[in-house]
């Protein structure tokens, strides 16, 4: 059986891509989660990992889905191997369990081991750099303006919060936020 396993970093990232890759490839089964790899509680791939067997085929877009680290995905590799079952990275093709095999994916895996400390390195570089303004703030930046939230304050005098919000945009959770802020 063909099983596929799809995995985004975060609950607002899409699976689409993965998944119809996955389907075009013949997967019978595809599990998915929404978790970054860094965490090994990742349930629907334990549940992959229980119910494989020998015989069965485990495809994956690509490595960086799979595992994170170079010892995760080896020790993986190995469990996979000794159980049966034949791996498939879209992108790199069929792990064969070989010595010839091995070594590729120790190299491709370690790549995308570098690949992933080289983000970190430079988000926390390029954080470093912002947090050296005046104007830094840690976070997402405010969706309205100061101007924008006083305005639906004032309405807020003589109108109810689904008035307000249905006149400006701005959620009744937003408003109440701002108002305790003004209070403080």
């Amino acid at each position: 059986m063909k099983y596929g396993y799809a995995r985004v970093s975060t609950v607002n990232q899409n699976l689409s891509s993965q998944m119809k890759a996955l389907s075009e490839k013949g997967c019978t089964k595809i599990y998915r989660d929404k978790f970054t790899a860094t965490k090994s509680d990742r349930p629907q791939f334990q549940e992959l990992l229980s119910v494989i067997k020998e015989g069965d085929t485990l495809v994956i877009t690509k490595l960086d889905r799979f595992a994170r680290s170079v010892r995760d995905a080896l020790d993986i590799i190995k469990d996979l191997f000794e159980k049966g079952v034949n791996v498939h990275v879209l992108n790199m093709g069929l792990v064969e369990n070989t010595p010839t095999g091995r070594l590729i994916f120790n190299i491709m895996s370690s790549f995308a081991e570098f690949e992933r400390d080289m983000i970190i390195e430079r988000t926390q570089e390029g954080k470093a750099i912002a947090k050296q303004r005046d104007d830094f703030r840690e976070g997402r930046p405010n969706k309205y303006s100061k101007q924008q939230i006083s305005h639906a304050l004032e309405l807020l005098e003589s109108n109810s919060y689904k008035q307000v919000e249905a006149m400006t945009g701005i959620s009744k959770s937003t408003l109440i936020r701002a108002k305790k802020k003004i209070v403080q």
